[in-house]
């Protein structure tokens, strides 16, 4: 009697399996139909949208001269942001680009009539291109910020979340246009697909847990606890 009892429940739960309604998309989701596997990613996006790395202090550069090499050399951005060419000059590189600085070079060279200079500069090292991660995370600090930091990845920079964090209570603190902004942001949220992880700049500060610029969104959040997206607040 009770290998029929097992017998009859295979077969209903195999009869169940045949008649199960296929997956349908929803408003939030959407079944790619055939697909057992996640698609390898194409070329293009395994490049981050084009972020420009800016040189500022105490960044190392690779400058190249053509055709005249003993003008070639590395050196550090002083701590002002100048730095020294031999006939250039003192040329202020803070807040431009490896491509902005070698016309910078080449101008510099031409006011010592130096003919057709083609410059080419590297960024070998940076220092000031970087974000701090503070609050409730392993190991707090300072960290490089490339053209595919985001904040999952620099949290995962700080060693990730401490035990008991609340992770839905994190600030990015920035300044656009010299205006303060902060964003509140759920990582659990993000880890559920309901809205991109965001991308980290040079200079931002990243807050993990209460703060006090948490608690500024404290009355936004009573009027909506689940947050479906980002709150964006301009500081006063």
């Amino acid at each position: 009697m009770h290998k029929l009892i097992m017998a009859v429940s295979i077969a209903l739960a195999v009869a169940g399996c045949a008649k199960r309604e296929p997956l349908v998309s929803t408003d939030r989701l959407t079944v790619v139909a055939g697909n057992t596997e996640l698609p390898a990613p194409s070329r293009s996006d395994l490049v981050a949208a084009d972020r420009p790395a800016l040189i500022g202090p105490l960044d190392t550069i690779e400058v190249f001269v053509f055709n005249m090499p003993d003008l070639g050399r590395e050196m550090q951005v002083d701590a002002s942001g100048r730095i020294a060419m031999p006939l250039a000059g003192t040329i202020d590189a803070r807040g431009k680009t490896a491509e902005e600085l070698a016309r910078a070079i080449e101008d510099g060279l031409r006011a010592r009539y130096v003919r057709n200079p083609e410059v080419t500069v590297n960024i070998k090292s940076s220092v000031s291109q970087v974000a701090a991660v503070d609050g409730q995370v392993i190991e707090p600090g300072l960290y490089p910020v490339t053209n595919q930091m985001t904040l999952m990845r620099i949290i995962a920079s700080a060693k990730g979340l401490s035990e008991y964090a609340r992770q839905q209570d994190v600030v990015i603190l920035r300044t656009v246009n010299n205006q303060k902004m902060a964003g509140l942001y759920n990582i659990a949220a993000i880890r559920r697909g309901a809205y991109d992880d965001p991308p980290i700049y040079a200079n931002d500060v990243i807050v993990v847990g209460d703060s006090p610029q948490r608690r500024m969104f404290r009355d936004f959040v009573a009027l909506s606890p689940l947050l479906a997206s980002p709150l964006i607040a301009i500081l006063q």
